[in-house]
Parts: structure tokens; C-alpha cells; sequence
């Protein structure tokens, strides 16, 4: 089997933990300057905090949550790839997803302009959508 082709999700999952951690760094700090009384603190949401704490430490929530979205489907193709015995195009696909998604981490979390974020997702959901017909085809 073509273990290497595992090698661009599991760097996803790594990535993912990156910007969790990087999330909470940020973002605990901020909510215990707020002093928030307990009855406020209680049955929220993450995003319950748009408006409440500065745009700059939300982007790495949002940015986070996004990474637990359409990455999903990335998962799943490259396992049923790795299964069908994906090749060396769908590893350089794969490399490819993992290293677009990372930069549109660092420009959604540092810069987050829209054009620029909507064009990273555009090009990464593209390299998705082969990925996901190269598996398709490769199972039927």
C-alpha cells in the first residue's frame, strides 16, 4: 500500500491542532479579561463571541471551524484513494489541498481580506473536487 499518500492528511490534522492551539492562546486570555458573569457563560457558542472579543482573535476561531468543515470530505477521498491505490497524481493533488488550506489559514487568520480568502477556498475546493473525482473513478 502507498502509505505516503496518508502523509498530506495527517499533515491537515496536525495543521488543524496548529490553529486550535493557536486559537485558544488567544482567545482564553481574551475571555478572561472580559469578566463575564456565569449566567452569560453558560449554553454560548463559539461564534457567540463575534462583536464580544476583537475581530483579529475570532479569525482563528473562524479559521478553525473551518478546518473542521469541508476538510472532512479531504479525509475521506484520501482514504478511499489510499484504499483504491491512489497514485503519484493524487499525492501531488492531496499536497497540494493541504498547502493551499494552510495558507488560506494564515491569510484568514492574520490578513482576512475576502477576495483573497474566497480565491484560496475557490482553488482549494477545485483540487478537492478532482481529488474526489480521481476516487470515484478509481472505485467504480
Amino acid at each position: 500500500m502507498n502509505f505516503e499518500l496518508l502523509a498530506p492528511a495527517a499533515a491537515l490534522a496536525v495543521w488543524s491542532m496548529i490553529m486550535l492551539i493557536w486559537m485558544a492562546a488567544l482567545r482564553l486570555p481574551a475571555l478572561a479579561k472580559l469578566e463575564m458573569p456565569a449566567e452569560k457563560s453558560r449554553g454560548g457558542r463559539g461564534s457567540d463571541l463575534d462583536g464580544v472579543l476583537p475581530g483579529p482573535i475570532q479569525w482563528k476561531a473562524h479559521n478553525y471551524n473551518h478546518l473542521m468543515e469541508q476538510p472532512t470530505v479531504f479525509y475521506a477521498v484520501v482514504i478511499i484513494l489510499f484504499l483504491a491505490g491512489g497514485t503519484q497524481t493524487d499525492l501531488y493533488l492531496a499536497w497540494a489541498y493541504v498547502g493551499i488550506r494552510v495558507v488560506h489559514s494564515l491569510w484568514q487568520s492574520v490578513v482576512n481580506t475576502i477576495p483573497i480568502r474566497l480565491t484560496l477556498f475557490t482553488i482549494s475546493s477545485i483540487v478537492l473536487a478532482a481529488l474526489a473525482v480521481r476516487a470515484l473513478l478509481a472505485t467504480i
